[in-house]
């Protein structure tokens, strides 16, 4: 998917490329924030730029606006789940640098992300989180999405599975 950049109030959207590779590690090599991550904390640089030159497309860079630096990622895709309850549902997700959480930024980027993909007729969206980050979930509350339920997900490599809350809404209108 070619994704457009988007500006909101304090970040710019925009796609990630490979010359990303030392910004993107600020996080994917931090195991504070991989932890509840699908994927394993990443080793060095050179492995993001590795990933961002063949599997990053559709992968939004979360950029400050006030100072330029790269402080996250995320997506909206139609979800791939073989769950029929997912049938439907644009599924989002994110991920910030641990110095930046606990601003507003991922609520701020998700709800951008939401809107991108609600412009272009998603009207279901939904996302999960493991039951022991709940701070993922009030971002998906910020969001407009309601607990529907219980379920799981594991990491890529099946090293750890975890417990999950599944957020989920169906947006006539958006509510922001």
């Amino acid at each position: 998917m070619c994704i457009p950049t988007i500006e909101t109030e304090r970040l710019l959207l925009r796609p990630l490329v490979p010359e990303d590779a030392e910004a993107v590690f600020a996080w994917t090599g931090d195991e504070r924030v991989t932890k509840y991550m699908n994927y394993s904390t990443y080793s060095s640089a050179e492995q993001v730029r590795e990933w961002l030159e063949t599997g990053s497309s559709g992968i939004w860079g979360f950029e400050r606006e006030s100072d330029g630096l790269l402080i996250g990622s995320g997506d909206v895709h139609l979800s791939k789940s073989p769950d029929e309850a997912a049938d439907g549902f644009w599924e989002f997700g994110y991920c910030f640098r641990y110095d930046c959480w606990n601003r507003g930024y991922c609520t701020e980027a998700t709800k951008a992300m939401i809107r991108y993909a609600y412009e272009r007729g998603a009207r279901k969206f939904m996302a999960q989180h493991a039951v022991q980050n709940p701070a993922s979930g009030r971002v998906m509350e910020k969001c407009g999405l309601t607990f529907s339920g219980y379920g799981s997900y594991e990491k890529f490599d099946g090293s750890r599975r975890f417990e999950s809350k599944v957020y989920r809404a169906v947006f006539e209108e958006l509510p922001y």
